[in-house]
Parts: C-alpha cells; sequence; structure tokens
C-alpha cells in the first residue's frame, strides 16, 4: 500500500512539474506577454466609440475577433518595405522586414516589431487550442501565432489585413482623428 501512495505521489509531482515547465517553456518560446486580464489597456473605448472610429470590417476583425476569407486581405500578397501598424492603437506592431509569403492566404510574420508590441491570449475556441494575438494597447484582435513559421523564430503571426494599416518606408505613421482621441 505504501508502495501504491508513494508511487502515486511520485506521479502527480512529475504531471505537475510538466504543466508548470510546459507554460514556462511557452512563455520562453514566444518571448512575448501572456494577457491574464483583459481590461488593463491603455485605450479603453465604449463599443460605440470602436464602432465610430474603425471601418465595420475593421470592427469586426478588432474587436468581434472575426477572420478575414483567405487570399481576401489587401496585405496578403504585399511586399512593399515599411511598418505595419495596428488600426486599433496605431502603433507599430511588425517590420516588413519579417513579412514572408507562408500561402496561408494571411499576411504573415515571423517576429513581432518589439516583444511589447503585442500580447497573447490563450485561445480555446472552435475546439483548438492556440495563441490569439493582440495589440498590446488596446486588447484588440490582430490574428494568431503558430509554430509553423520559418527560421529564426519559427513561428507564424498570421495577421488579417483589416487589423492592419501599412505605413511605407519613410512615411508618416497613422494618427487618429482629432475627435477620434
Amino acid at each position: 500500500m505504501k508502495t501504491r501512495i508513494m508511487l502515486l505521489s511520485g506521479l502527480v509531482i512529475i504531471l505537475v512539474a510538466s504543466v508548470i515547465t510546459l507554460k514556462s517553456q511557452e512563455e520562453d518560446l514566444y518571448g512575448i506577454g501572456i494577457d491574464q486580464d483583459r481590461t488593463k489597456y491603455e485605450i479603453q473605448l465604449t463599443e460605440r466609440e470602436w464602432k465610430n472610429r474603425l471601418t465595420p470590417l475593421q470592427y469586426a476583425v478588432l474587436r468581434e475577433k472575426a477572420t478575414e476569407t483567405m487570399f481576401s486581405g489587401e496585405y496578403d500578397k504585399f511586399y512593399n518595405k515599411g511598418t505595419y501598424y495596428s488600426a486599433a492603437s496605431l502603433q507599430p506592431i511588425f517590420s516588413s522586414e519579417t513579412k514572408y509569403d507562408s500561402k496561408s492566404g494571411w499576411p504573415s510574420f515571423w517576429k513581432p516589431i518589439s516583444n511589447d508590441a503585442i500580447k497573447l491570449v490563450k485561445d480555446t475556441s472552435d475546439g483548438m487550442i492556440r495563441w490569439e494575438v493582440v495589440d498590446s494597447k488596446s486588447g484588440s484582435h490582430l490574428g494568431h501565432v503558430f509554430e509553423d513559421g520559418p527560421a529564426p523564430t519559427g513561428l507564424r503571426y498570421c495577421l488579417n489585413s483589416a487589423a492592419l494599416i501599412f505605413v511605407p518606408e519613410g512615411g508618416t505613421p497613422p494618427k487618429f482623428k482629432k475627435d477620434d482621441n
């Protein structure tokens, strides 16, 4: 009996240690903040304010987590040099230097412009476990990250074109209209 209890205790300890290790490996792998509290964002707007600020498609993607149809987004096969900004917060989030053709039908990047430009949120919708990519200033949905990207990260940040605003190299960063502040 003592042997069984010791064996079961040992298995429980191994299981708990494995879960802790997997969690820390996820955080180390992505190097991005994991969002535990969606209410703590710098930009807090009412749904009406979001609807006034965004186009209907941007609102559906950024605020309601919709996904554009494959191959329909304007930045899928777009490779000009510049910076991609979040359409929700207007902060820079990805560079054209890390964009590549994943052949997935959505704009894909292997690394964000900085680790604090985005956050990751565990997404268990549609019977899957994956990581949602959100804008770190507003918590708005940008897309998802997958582990099938190119070197050096092995990651594919698969985003919706409607969530992005592209500014060509040397261009002026986007700004909200005065009444959108």
